[in-house]
């Protein structure tokens, strides 16, 4: 077994020191537009953040049975060497990029991840608010171990590219130099990932590099200012509501399922999806007739979004707009 540090145990230092600059950043110099701190939110945030350590943990018994034997039944091997290091770093993160745009168009995977949008805030603390239920994760890297990465190498992989995130969740930085912006995901993007407007929703899923969302189509640059949450906020501080409200919606939406089909539908079909005779305009009704669960549908936005949503002009500047308009920038 390949000997690696523990890469979120050795930033823990870090992840405070940082959090507090922030909070003193943002009492010293307010800003008015910008969503701030909540002492309940961040609470809220750091309690799941606690929380999904301890469930990570139970969760990880099957999933490293399942790697293991994985890996004994592959005759290929990658070693752990120096060049070999940033080579599986770019392999998990491609495969970060397909679990988390999984766990936004899969209703069920989504229960899991929803609770990390949950916070109408977008600061450090944000960044903690991790779910409780993250055995849904874990298909998504078998292709890496069957090619003869090691689960250890795998999982320091992983904790690097968490630990890389952390930083990106702050309004207190506005734009990275372009070359930056281009290549890494920054706070300017992952703002837009956090944002519940229509045309910023289920965008920029990138975990370090944000190259794989110019190369398959969920790239927006960050051009008005988002509102963060969901498009239907939970309004709770309840960290076990916040982890299972989801999970919740489903299980109602599935009692009143018509068929085996809507069943299947409302778990495995995107978030807001409907039968076809509940959706607008099917009974002659235009009026949207909103689903059970609680967030993320793309026909809706939430009230006083379009207030909300004022022009950041300090930070869209002309040369990236025109990116967009060669192609770089996909609306929804």
């Amino acid at each position: 077994m390949p000997n690696l540090p523990n890469v979120v145990l050795w930033s823990i230092p870090a992840f405070v020191l940082l959090t507090v600059i922030e909070m003193i950043s943002v009492r010293v110099h307010p800003d008015e537009d910008a969503a701030g701190y909540a002492a309940k939110d961040a609470a809220t945030s750091v309690t799941m953040g606690l929380g999904s350590l301890a469930f990570d943990l139970l969760w990880k018994i099957p999933v490293v049975a399942i790697y293991t034997a994985v890996h004994e039944l592959t005759p290929l091997r990658v070693p752990v060497l120096w060049w070999t290091i940033p080579l599986m770093l770019l392999a998990q993160d491609f495969f970060y990029y397909w679990s988390h745009r999984g766990h936004h168009v899969i209703r069920v995977l989504w229960a899991c991840h929803v609770v990390h949008h949950s916070s109408e805030k977008f600061n450090l603390t944000t960044a903690l608010r991790q779910p409780w239920t993250s055995l849904t994760v874990w298909p998504f890297y078998v292709p890496l171990i069957a090619v003869g990465v090691h689960p250890a190498a795998l999982a320091f992989c992983s904790s690097a590219n968490l630990v890389y995130q952390f930083w990106i969740h702050t309004e207190r930085i506005d734009r990275m130099p372009r070359w930056f912006e281009y290549v890494f995901n920054t706070p300017s993007h992952h703002r837009v990932h956090h944002a519940s407007q229509g045309g910023y929703l289920d965008r920029n899923f990138g975990g370090i590099l944000i190259v794989w969302d110019r190369l398959f189509g969920s790239f927006v640059v960050e051009t008005e200012r988002p509102v963060f949450g969901l498009t239907k906020n939970i309004r709770t501080y309840n960290p076990l509501k916040v982890a299972t409200h989801e999970y919740a919606a489903i299980a109602s939406d599935l009692k009143t399922a018509a068929d085996w089909r809507e069943r299947v539908g409302h778990v495995f079909r995107g978030p807001g999806w409907q039968p076809a005779d509940h959706r607008p305009g099917a009974d002659g009704n235009t009026e949207k007739n909103a689903p059970n669960n609680t967030e993320k549908n793309t026909e809706e936005k939430a009230d006083g979004n379009a207030a909300k949503g004022a022009a950041r002009t300090a930070g869209a500047d002309t040369a990236e707009k025109a990116g967009n308009a060669t192609g770089e920038t996909v609306v929804a």
